[in-house]
């Protein structure tokens, strides 16, 4: 069996025994661990972080390629303008991407996250039509993103077992099809000045939408790395019956992943829809295949059990470099397309490559 879990035992001895039967630090609260035991852990921490950077160091150096290429062509690239109009502009990128990484992580991949974000943008334009106050407004269309993708994907994939690309194939074409039957495919303005700031507003100086994008990749991280829940998603995504005879409850370990896809495609709809004052129906259409390639660029295999949200944000970076440049130098859009097609396809082959040289256990 290849062992595909990335994350390792933390430093800490989180699974401690505490009780009488510990020893005398433990049951006071304290983890007492010889000098040997911390270098161990300190060299696995090492290792385990040694590896998460070579799983994306072809995308970090193709992110400093193109910086370099495009400050030395474009002069208004390095720009602080630019730079925000990056971070602003793909922040519903990275936050779909932070949802994506979880259900890759656990050996899935949600077709349908894109098409969340457009039925959640029609929802939170309905909810403020109809006078409900902002704020309520977006928590509602959050907590409904989260049910709805563990409902609907989850209990799919995880409880009944179907295919996860032929489960979230079905709601992508579901929610798309109720957003076009509400709305006649015509574009909704959502009026609401709470809205507004927080789409384009600042705190501190910092654009809400990039604010928003950094606590959702931070509260990620947490989870993923340091988390008994986070350990599991590897778990699952690794190897999903030895997960299951080791006691990790795997069908509410998928349905809660992709819950959280669910929220991170509303949230990416909230932020669209609020700095746009807009929800359209076509929104989000490509977003689900370019968030998958970039968390493939960043490391995660598409087989699962290897990952996390540092490749992540490297990965969508490129992307959105990338796609910057194109509009810098003039070029066609759909070009950008082509390219990120090329992406993909270049590193599922790598995934592959480097899951077949990995050594057998």
């Amino acid at each position: 069996m290849t062992d595909q879990i990335s994350a390792p035992a933390t430093p800490r001895a989180l699974d401690a025994p505490v009780g009488p039967s510990a020893p005398e630090g433990k049951r006071r609260g304290r983890v007492t661990s010889s000098a040997p035991e911390r270098l161990n852990a300190a060299l696995g921490a090492a290792r385990w972080a040694h590896g998460r950077m070579r799983s994306f160091l072809g995308a970090s150096i193709a992110l400093v390629v193109l910086v370099v290429l495009l400050a030395a062509t474009e002069s208004t690239f390095l720009t602080a303008g630019n730079l925000k109009n990056v971070l602003v502009s793909n922040a519903p990128l990275f936050i779909v991407a932070v949802g994506m990484t979880f259900v890759m992580i656990s050996a899935g991949f949600d077709l349908s996250i894109g098409a969340m974000m457009a039925l959640s943008e029609e929802v939170l334009y309905g909810l403020v039509h109809a006078g409900v106050p902002a704020i309520p407004a977006v928590v509602i269309v959050l907590l409904g993103g989260f049910t709805i993708g563990a409902l609907s994907n989850g209990v799919l994939i995880g409880v009944f077992g179907v295919n996860f690309f032929v489960a979230t194939l079905g709601t992508m074409t579901l929610f798309y099809g109720i957003v076009d039957v509400v709305t006649n495919g015509a574009s909704e303005t959502i009026t609401s000045t709470t809205l507004s700031s927080f789409g384009n507003g600042t705190l501190w100086g910092i654009p809400m939408p990039v604010v928003t994008l950094v606590l959702a990749i931070a509260v990620g991280a947490f989870v993923l790395r340091w988390t008994h829940f986070g350990r599991a998603v590897f778990g699952v995504g690794g190897n999903r019956e030895a997960a299951r005879l080791a006691g990790i409850p795997t069908r509410t370990v998928t349905v809660s992943v992709y819950g959280i896809a669910g929220f991170c495609g509303a949230l990416a709809g909230v932020v669209n829809a609020s700095r746009l004052a807009a929800a359209t129906p076509t929104d989000g259409t490509t977003i689900a295949l370019i968030a998958g390639a970039a968390v493939l660029l960043g490391g995660t295999s598409l087989f699962g059990g290897v990952g996390g949200l540092s490749g992540t944000v490297v990965g969508v970076l490129v992307i959105a470099v990338l796609g910057n440049g194109v509009n810098l130098l003039g070029v066609s859009d759909f070009w950008q397309n082509v390219v990120t097609g090329a992406v993909l396809i270049g590193a599922i082959l790598l995934d592959r490559l480097q899951k077949r040289g990995q050594p057998a256990h």
